[in-house]
């Protein structure tokens, strides 16, 4: 009895229906960056400082340049301002006193100018941003800053609980119901973080956004790697995770021509709506309808493939099995992660490295989100380097193999971020470059956790092995904003010197697991456990599940 993938070999593996598909569902790659990494625009932190009631008549009347108010009016200005006290304190003087000198304003209300008693900023900031953000309409400053951390981490934590729920609903109800309930749920939140008032209620929104936009995408990723032959399964599916990045240049362009973060959160929303006529588009995965036991369904599918492809259907082919309705029915247990000494330490690096390059990928753009420079010039350059990414791990990993580009992708993205902290603020150029670099390798340590994690447990157990591990993603999701906006208060670059540590120990880390190349598929532990004697050539036909269970609960 022929198998899907025997058909596809018949029928076109990567043709014009799959080519339709992997173009539309690419799409709704794209349209997953205002999700995961809006914060940068949404939630931009301008230069700021206390509002000081009279201030603006009294420099009125004294003819002061902007730089001669700052310097006379705000605490420990020193023409920069980047202090604590420069952004949240302010004088507790009256500006509006009559007699107040124009050449030392301070001195003739108090005398001493080193006695000046500071206060909290009562009466609000001024910010130097031409546009709004969340920052400047909610006042995310100073004593409220964590308000910041808290509206990403809310997303991260959607992230987290919903990629449970979706991928139960992908496997239970199917990918394209899951595909178009999950866009129209992320479209509803988006319109309606809009229009809403009060920051509590944006942090709800943003939540719920989390809870469905990351099932949505990681569902387009499994019909996408379900419609194609086994040769493209690994092209295509980081090719899609590349679309994302397209994404992102899209995102900046539009960031920079609305610096107003409602019109922006409705401009990049409203394109959603459209993904829901993807209803008539997309068909449903012949794979989830096979495992179904709907093969008359299938076989339909599979002729309109054929019919489009200009291929012709082998009469031979009457039936389709399930590739892996034969597979041992051995229950999974998340003892059986690590029960044997192979199993534990694969499970506790690969745990590691999901949350590293969480941290380090998401901590990496919030970081040049609140450095000096160009934000949206400095986001254009880290979001090209990510095409060269994706390309180097095309070449090398059926060449070299997995451990040791895997491993070098780590340790170049650690040392760049120290690199990075090292070099002086008078040379950003230079320190720009460093921090592409760095981004560069996180994105491709990022992009392997994803299928490497797959090729390191047995069938029974991948699905749950590849969701417990994953799920550190999340978490460090969760933790990343607190990690970069807490720290940069006490030394900008603070936070690059803890992705440092963590980089160059996940790359040490990479180095103990075992190479996967050219290996077969683990089926029990005990192969895990003997994994090094192996080297026989890999076995292709599960490859789709294994990449339908990483993405399934990422």
């Amino acid at each position: 009895m022929p198998t899907l993938d025997d058909i596809l070999e018949k029928v076109g593996e990567f043709d014009r229906f799959q080519k339709q598909t992997f173009f539309i569902l690419c799409l709704l790659s794209a349209a997953f960056t205002p999700v995961y990494v809006g914060v940068v625009f949404f939630g931009f932190i301008p230069e700021h400082r206390c509002f000081s009631p009279g201030v603006a008549e009294l420099s009125q009347r004294c003819g002061w340049s902007l730089e001669e108010q700052l310097n006379h009016t705000v605490p420990e200005w020193d023409g920069h301002g980047d202090g604590f006290s420069s952004r949240c304190r302010r004088y507790q003087v009256d500006w509006n006193a009559t007699g107040i000198s124009c050449t030392d304003p301070l001195g003739s209300l108090v005398g001493n100018r080193s006695t000046v008693p500071l206060g909290p900023c009562q009466d609000g900031w001024v910010y130097d941003y031409p546009g709004t953000s969340l920052v400047t309409e909610f006042n995310l400053v100073c004593e409220d800053s964590w308000k910041l951390d808290l509206f990403q981490s809310s997303v991260n934590a959607g992230f987290f609980i919903g990629s449970i729920n979706i991928g139960y609903i992908a496997d239970r109800f199917g990918r394209k119901f899951c595909l178009l309930s999950t866009i129209l749920a992320n479209a509803i939140c988006g319109i309606l973080l809009v229009f809403v008032p009060t920051y509590l209620w944006i942090v709800i929104l943003r939540f719920l956004q989390g809870l469905v936009s990351k099932g949505c995408w990681t569902a387009g990723y499994i019909l996408v790697t379900e419609v194609v032959g086994p040769k493209y399964r690994r092209t295509v599916g980081i090719l899609y995770q590349t679309a994302f990045s397209v994404g992102l240049l899209v995102f900046d362009a539009i960031a920079y021509a609305i610096p107003h973060w409602r019109w922006l959160q409705l401009t990049v929303t409203l394109p959603s709506f459209f993904f829901l006529l993807y209803y008539w588009c997309l068909p449903e995965s012949p794979r989830w309808l096979i495992s179904q036991g709907k093969n008359d369904k299938a076989m339909k599918i599979v002729s309109d493939m054929a019919k489009k492809n200009r291929k012709k259907m082998p009469s031979h082919f009457e039936d389709i099995k399930f590739e892996e309705e034969d597979v041992g029915k051995q229950s999974p247990s998340l003892i059986d992660l690590v029960r044997t000494p192979q199993m534990r330490k694969n499970t506790l690096i690969l745990m590691y490295n999901w949350f590293t390059s969480s941290v380090l990928y998401q901590g990496l753009i919030m970081h040049m989100g609140v450095a000096a420079g160009n934000m949206y010039l400095d986001f254009l350059y880290s979001a090209l380097v990510e095409f060269p990414a994706a390309f180097i791990i095309i070449v090398t990993i059926d060449r070299i193999g997995r451990r040791y580009p895997w491993a070098a992708a780590n340790l170049v993205a650690g040392a760049a971020c120290l690199v990075t902290a090292l070099i002086p603020e008078d040379i950003h150029w230079l320190k720009v470059i460093a921090a592409c670099i760095g981004r560069m390798g996180i994105t491709m340590a990022f992009e392997m956790v994803c299928f490497v994690n797959t090729e390191l447990y047995p069938t029974y157990i991948r699905n749950l092995g590849v969701m417990v591990c994953s799920s550190l993603c999340d978490v460090g999701g969760v933790i990343v904003p607190f990690i970069v906006y807490r720290l940069v208060e006490v030394w900008h670059d603070l936070p690059l010197i803890v992705f440092t540590v963590l980089g160059l120990i996940a790359g040490g880390l990479v180095l103990l697991l075992p190479e996967t190349k050219g290996r077969v598929l683990p089926e029990t532990v005990e192969d895990v456990e003997n994994f090094h004697r192996q080297s026989a050539p890999k076995a292709k036909k599960i490859y789709l599940h294994v990449q339908t269970s990483e993405a399934a609960h990422d």
